[in-house]
């Protein structure tokens, strides 16, 4: 990918608001989509590093490569990796959960939810900025909303991990504790209406309250995002490969 096609987003607020004890981001930082060549290896450190601090064990720490409806996005500080996260697009293959919760993935499918899942979240604790994370999931949100227009997003998380997805983003458990295979450690599946994060990044998206309680100050303006997703667009009519594949 070329350096050019990546979107560079300037600090919404000062870098004193983090997550988990974060130093936060002290400059602007880039957001794109991971190229296996440039960021393979980096992002498969990040990951295995901060999964295994958390006592979690990633049976495949390598990103995702060869299948269209995964993205996986990349966020760095001067070349730097700080965080990733990966999309998945639900299709006939189906999604990650849907080993663990096929009949819960199965009923939000029967009431037409076209569903997309959140996986492989890994931030660096010394970049780890509410300014990086809010971005991450907007340009997931970017994607998987307005140009797949998917209704409805599931994670599956560590348990202990659940009540920062409730809090922060609006998500709701709807899925039992089980052991997921690809992290040998408990999960539970947690779901959340697109329809809810359409309202919150419209209200507070951008405005960088330091007295919000959830992420969403920290996702992109509505005119960032209009402009992010314009990009995106004219790419793929052109054939350029965008930031975002579409």
């Amino acid at each position: 990918m070329d350096k050019q096609t990546a979107f560079t987003v300037p600090m919404l607020a000062p870098p004193t608001d983090d997550v988990d004890g974060g130093a936060g981001i002290r400059a602007s930082y880039t957001v794109e989509q991971a190229d296996p060549a440039r960021h393979g290896q980096a992002l498969r450190l990040l990951i295995e590093r901060m999964y295994g601090w958390r006592g979690l064990n990633l049976v495949e720490s390598a990103m995702p490569t060869g299948r269209p409806d995964r993205i996986t996005l990349v966020a760095s500080e001067n070349g730097e990796v700080c965080g990733t996260m990966t999309l998945g697009l639900d299709n006939e293959q189906g999604l990650l959960a849907d080993t663990l919760y096929p009949d819960e993935l199965a009923a939000l499918r029967s009431r037409g939810a076209r569903l997309c899942e959140l996986s492989r979240l890994a931030m660096d604790t010394r970049h780890n900025s509410r300014e990086v994370l809010g971005a991450l999931i907007h340009l997931v949100y970017i994607h998987a909303r307005l140009i797949h227009r998917s209704t409805d997003a599931v994670i599956e998380v560590h348990p202990r991990h659940a009540a920062f997805y409730r809090r922060m983003l609006g998500f709701r458990i709807i899925g039992a504790e089980r052991i997921c295979p690809r992290v040998d450690a408990p999960a539970v599946l947690m779901h959340l209406e697109l329809s809810h994060m359409d309202e919150q990044i419209a209200r507070f998206g951008g405005t960088a309250d330091p007295q919000a309680r959830t992420l969403y100050p920290y996702f992109l303006s509505r005119e960032a995002q209009d402009s992010i997703l314009g990009t995106l667009v004219a790419a793929c009519s052109t054939g350029l490969r965008p930031p975002l594949s579409c």
